[in-house]
């Protein structure tokens, strides 16, 4: 975390650092408060729009009283306030957080709270809360928010080298795309982390890894047999179970699923 932390730090320095040199030192007032607004609008829209692809809705406390006492006790373990549950239909069994400590928001599928035992759950949930516990979802947000920025100094950079042409404008597209997957790679690093250290802090809330891994093996099943499924690839991204990406595994968002139930287990 630490290296790969100080790498996205790096990069934004140095995409500041570009534009300065290419605008002045003037500019560097503007790249900051750019900053702080383009990463503050993806958090605002990227919650709004992850709730709103699922259609998520409140989760009536009447119909879901277990769920809510458990996440109550669970929150005032880990010392955050209780998030707000929603509920949705995705077409497959799933679960995901949005938010940070004091204003989360947990997301859980219909059809999870009916493919899960209820131990199985209160892992799903555990670790649905340590993301926003250990303001996962800020964190990703803001290496996403490193990644345009870098992204938009490079097409610029490109631009004011070319002879602003059609084809300097489909040069600096390209660039700005190679420029901004590479940069991803390390944040999707730290997401991979991010996850590794959920379970170990859900294990830990619940006294017992065994009913997550179960929970992920009836989760890794229910997805390979769903065709229909409501979550995108956005939110795929927040969930507690990732879609496998074949050979770009270094571009996935959640380590392997195995590899997750093993160390729970062990």
């Amino acid at each position: 975390m630490a290296i790969v932390g100080s790498l996205l730090f790096l990069f934004y320095a140095v995409a500041a650092l570009v534009a300065m040199a290419a605008f002045g030192t003037g500019v560097l007032p503007l790249v900051l408060i750019g900053s702080v607004v383009l990463v503050g609008f993806q958090y605002k829209v990227g919650k709004w729009a992850a709730l709103r692809s699922v259609g998520a809705e409140d989760m009536p406390e009447d119909r879901f009283q277990d769920v809510h006492r458990s996440v109550e006790r669970m929150s005032e373990e880990m010392g955050i306030d209780k998030p707000r549950l929603m509920v949705a239909r995705m077409g497959v069994p799933n679960a995901f957080a949005v938010g940070r400590k004091g204003a989360g928001t947990v997301v859980v599928s219909e059809e999870l709270m009916q493919l899960l035992d209820r131990d199985e759950l209160d892992g799903v949930l555990a670790h649905e809360l340590a993301h926003i516990a250990n303001r996962d979802v800020v964190m990703m947000v803001l290496g996403q928010g490193i990644a345009s920025i870098v992204a938009i100094v490079a097409q610029y950079v490109v631009l004011l080298t070319g002879d602003n042409d059609i084809a300097d404008f489909i040069l600096a597209i390209v660039v700005g795309q190679i420029v901004q997957m590479f940069v991803m790679i390390f944040v999707l690093a730290i997401s991979r982390y991010r996850e590794y250290v959920a379970d170990a802090d859900a294990r830990r809330t619940i006294g017992n890894g065994d009913p997550l891994a179960r929970a992920l093996e009836k989760i890794s099943q229910g997805n390979q047999r769903a065709r229909d499924s409501a979550v995108d690839e956005q939110v795929n991204a927040l969930c507690i179970f990732g879609q496998d990406m074949g050979i770009a595994k270094l571009f996935s968002t959640h380590p392997p699923t195995e590899k997750r139930i093993e160390r729970l287990r062990n």
